[in-house]
């Protein structure tokens, strides 16, 4: 098998739970840029949030926003932008609110929230220790109004809570045709960056996911889909793993992934498992 673009997942994956990157993981995409194999980051994150990383991973393409939007890292160029209607996330926000969920949402270049508190909180945190960035924080009385008095657009909309969020699922996927996962930070995948437990719906439009904005980038750039390995940690990266002709997860990986995974690192994302996978299918290099 002759692998031509290596996608990986950041958190948990390529970064490890305080933020940082595994002096073996760069050694390994130093060693991919070195057989030109294209490197692609793949991220519930939108690109603001993550454009240092992508600089420093020297990243050729990324997939932002669990796919809603593609972007080639090298030229700047958007391939593939695809935003949440504002009358999803009106009747989302809606239904939130009536179970007293929190909520918030991401723009190009901003995160909007009413209180920081779960996700928003740990992307304020990382972004505190960073020293320059394109994303702005914006603590607002009200989500629905600030995006109908802004016009803003919608990457995706996230539903927070302690409680149990699988009714709240169920209950939007009956009313709206849009895509919803549900992920959860608790025990062993508790958020370390802030120290707190919870879980969270990740919401986005129809037929949006990594393994579909992998698929659509594979397309764009006329690669076999066996020629693509992804690598991934989480619930989310399920899909993208599924598409790929090589796949492969981490040790501390959720068991859900792992069922899927071809190749299970023997190494967590502190210890450089990302390098380990990688090695697993491309080889060292001489």
């Amino acid at each position: 098998m002759s692998i031509k673009l290596i996608a990986s997942d950041l958190d948990g994956t390529l970064v490890d739970h305080n933020n940082f990157i595994p002096t073996g993981n760069l050694d390994a995409i130093e060693d991919m840029n070195k057989k030109h194999i294209d490197f692609a980051i793949c991220t519930g994150k939108t690109y603001s949030i993550t454009k240092d990383i992508c600089k420093k991973c020297n990243a050729s393409y990324g997939i932002f926003g669990n796919g809603t939007q593609i972007i080639n890292l090298k030229t700047g160029q958007e391939i593939y932008k695809n935003l949440l209607s504002v009358e999803d996330f009106t009747g989302c926000y809606d239904l939130a609110k009536q179970y007293g969920f929190h909520i918030h949402i991401y723009s190009e270049t901003e995160v909007i929230s009413e209180n920081l508190l779960y996700m928003d909180l740990r992307n304020y945190t990382i972004h505190q220790n960073q020293q320059k960035s394109d994303l702005n924080f914006q603590v607002v009385p009200n989500v629905k109004d600030y995006v109908a008095n802004h016009q803003t657009s919608i990457f995706k909309l996230v539903i927070s809570s302690t409680e149990n969020l699988s009714h709240l699922k169920d209950e939007i996927l009956s009313r709206f045709d849009i895509n919803v996962t549900l992920i959860q930070k608790k025990g062993l995948y508790k958020d370390r960056i802030i120290d707190k437990e919870y879980e969270y719906l990740d919401i986005t439009p129809k037929h949006i996911g990594k393994g579909y904005a992998l698929e659509y980038l594979s397309h764009f750039l006329n690669i076999d889909r066996s020629n693509i390995m992804a690598i991934g940690d989480n619930i989310n990266d399920i899909d993208m793993i599924k598409v790929s002709g090589a796949s492969a997860t981490l040790s501390d990986s959720y068991e859900e992934v792992k069922k899927v995974a071809g190749y299970v690192a023997t190494n967590t994302v502190e210890n450089a498992g990302f390098a380990e996978a990688v090695y697993r299918f491309i080889g060292t290099t001489t």
